[in-house]
């Protein structure tokens, strides 16, 4: 499991790749799947924030943030594309930071990308989680690159063309 800063050091091509998808719209979006406590599926929109070579996310207490807190395995997939397959797709362990000040920054980045002048309602509520990224999948003209964390410092890319 890597901070995306690591995994940005480790395959700096598909993290750039991702950083883009995720931001294509000019603010960071994604679907956030996790594990119900009845073993289904769950998925919701959020914010992913890359702040401080960290990849975060402020979540409201809700059922996504329940999940996490008792099963941290996550999957953040990209919003499709109108003109295009390509996507970006990331599975991995959440972790809840109790650092203020790193609270502070991601905080400053979100109201920043949505150009606010201070927090919505109920913002100081919300908890700060950072996604450690274990596998990803790069998705592009039928292409797929896949990466997977098997150990702390060997790291396997995979290619292949999707069938048609």
């Amino acid at each position: 499991m890597l901070s995306w800063g690591r995994f940005r050091r480790s395959a700096p091509d598909l993290a750039s790749s991702g950083r883009a998808l995720l931001y294509r719209n000019g603010v960071g979006l994604a679907y956030l799947g996790t594990v119900r406590a009845d073993g289904g599926p769950r998925v919701h929109p959020v914010s992913p924030l890359l702040v401080e070579d960290g990849l975060f996310t402020l979540l409201m207490v809700s059922p996504k943030l329940e999940d996490l807190l008792r099963d941290d395995r996550f999957a953040l997939h990209t919003f499709p594309l109108q003109d295009a397959e390509d996507a970006f797709y990331l599975t991995g362990r959440a972790r809840f930071p109790r650092d203020q000040a790193l609270r502070r920054s991601v905080a400053a980045a979100f109201l920043a990308e949505r150009a606010l002048s201070g927090p919505p309602p109920g913002f100081g509520q919300h908890v700060l989680v950072e996604l450690h990224v274990e596998t990803c999948v790069l998705s592009r003209a039928g292409e797929q690159i896949t990466w997977a964390a098997a150990e702390p410092n060997l790291h396997e890319i995979g290619r292949h063309r999707a069938m048609r």
